[in-house]
C-alpha cells in the first residue's frame, strides 16, 4: 500500500486525476471493492491538491462523478447479470454478508442505497443488489447522486486538510472517519422524517 500512495502521490496532476477517477469508479461498479482503495484514492486525491498539484474544485467533482457513474455501472450490471453472478463460488465466503446486504436494501429501499456508500462492503455490493432487485432507476440515482457527493466531497476534503498526515487518514477512512460520517448521515435523515412527517400532518 505504501509503494501505491507514494506512486500516486508522485505521478503528473493529469494522471493523478485519471488514476483517483479510476479507482473510485472500479470500486463501485463491479463488486471489487474488495480490493479496490476506494477511500484511500479519494483521500490522496485531496493530498495531491493540498500540495497544489492539481485543483481541489475539479478532484472534488472527478471523484463525485467517479462514485455515481461506477454506482450506475454496478446497478446496470446487477440489472442484466445479477442473478448469474450472486451464484459465483466467488461469492461464497461473503454469502452471509450478501444477505445482510440484500435484507438492509429489501427493508430500507432507497435509504439503504444512500447509507450504503458509507461502509466498504455495502459500497461494493449495494449498486449490483439495487439493479438485481429491479429498483427503478430514478429512486437508485437520486440516492446514489446524494451519497456520491456527500461522500466524495468529504473524503477529498479530508485529504486536503489532512496534508501530509494522509498515511494516517487513510488508515482511518474506513473505520472511524466512515463510521462518524454514517452517524451523521443516519441522524439527518431521521430528522429530515420527521419534519417530513409533521408537514404532512400539518397539511
Amino acid at each position: 500500500m505504501t509503494g501505491f500512495v507514494d506512486g500516486v502521490l508522485n505521478v503528473s496532476p493529469l494522471l493523478a486525476y485519471i488514476v483517483v477517477f479510476c479507482l473510485v469508479f472500479a470500486e463501485d461498479a463491479l463488486f471489487v471493492g474488495f480490493v479496490i482503495p476506494g477511500e484511500t484514492a479519494a483521500v490522496l486525491g485531496g493530498v495531491v491538491a493540498s500540495r497544489d498539484q492539481v485543483q481541489l474544485w475539479l478532484m472534488i467533482m472527478l471523484v463525485v462523478l467517479a462514485a455515481i457513474t461506477g454506482d450506475s455501472t454496478g446497478y446496470e450490471v446487477g440489472k442484466h447479470f445479477g442473478p448469474r453472478l450472486l451464484k459465483l463460488k466467488i461469492f461464497n465466503r461473503h454469502r452471509d454478508q450478501l444477505e445482510k446486504a440484500q435484507d438492509f436494501l429489501r427493508s430500507r429501499g432507497g435509504s439503504a442505497v444512500f447509507l450504503g456508500r458509507f461502509t466498504a462492503f455495502f459500497r461494493a455490493v449495494m449498486p449490483a443488489l439495487a439493479g438485481t432487485s429491479r429498483m427503478p432507476y430514478g429512486t437508485f440515482l437520486a440516492y446514489n447522486a446524494a451519497g456520491g457527493i456527500i461522500w466524495g466531497v468529504g473524503f477529498v476534503l479530508l485529504g486536503y486538510l489532512a496534508g501530509n498526515s494522509y498515511e494516517a487518514v487513510a488508515k482511518a477512512a474506513g473505520r472511524d472517519i466512515a463510521v462518524v460520517i454514517g452517524i451523521v448521515v443516519v441522524l439527518a435523515l431521521v430528522i429530515w422524517r420527521i419534519r417530513s412527517h409533521r408537514s404532512k400532518n400539518k397539511a
